[in-house]
């Protein structure tokens, strides 16, 4: 839909399919050495994430990400796009992450991954959207609040 609709009689004229094929197409976006370069946030951890064709190793600041994660529940939750995805051997994973503790980072990773899948192969985005991973997650530690002991715990009350 090129034109801007500015009353009701050139809405009455317009086609349902102008309107209804106006969803977002989306492209592959890769820089200049073929990589695919994406953002992913967890809590207080930001992961910069970049995927190019390869055998399917992951690093993780320099580190092979098993090393990294060294749980087995934080090496799942890496690994939850590419297995979804059924890519297992076929993109090389770069990593720098920083910032929170390891679960934090460990979701940001996941979440850098998806976004950088998404990029790479736009075809992919249905299976990554339908399994949450393209979503930040947005719950992050509630700040402490003055007159309380934390968050919300007050401190021992006590009549007399």
């Amino acid at each position: 839909m090129a034109d801007t609709i500015n009353s009701l009689e050139e809405l009455g004229t317009t086609s349902v399919a102008a309107v209804v094929n106006t969803a977002p197409i989306h492209e592959q976006k890769l820089d200049s050495l073929g990589r695919a370069y994406a953002t992913g946030k967890r809590k207080n951890a930001v992961a910069r994430v970049w995927i190019k064709p390869g055998k399917g190793t992951v690093t993780v600041n320099g580190r092979e990400f098993a090393t990294y994660f060294a749980r087995p529940v934080l090496q799942l939750i890496v690994k939850q796009p590419i297995v979804a995805t059924e890519r297992n051997d076929q993109y090389d994973v770069v990593v720098t992450v920083a910032g929170g503790g390891l679960s934090g980072q460990a979701g940001a990773v996941r979440h850098g991954i998806s976004k950088a899948l998404n990029f790479f192969e736009p075809a992919l985005r249905p299976v990554l959207k339908k399994g949450g991973f393209l979503t930040r997650d947005s719950r992050v530690v509630e700040r402490k609040k003055y007159g309380k002991a934390k968050a919300r715990k007050s401190f021992q009350f006590s009549k007399r």
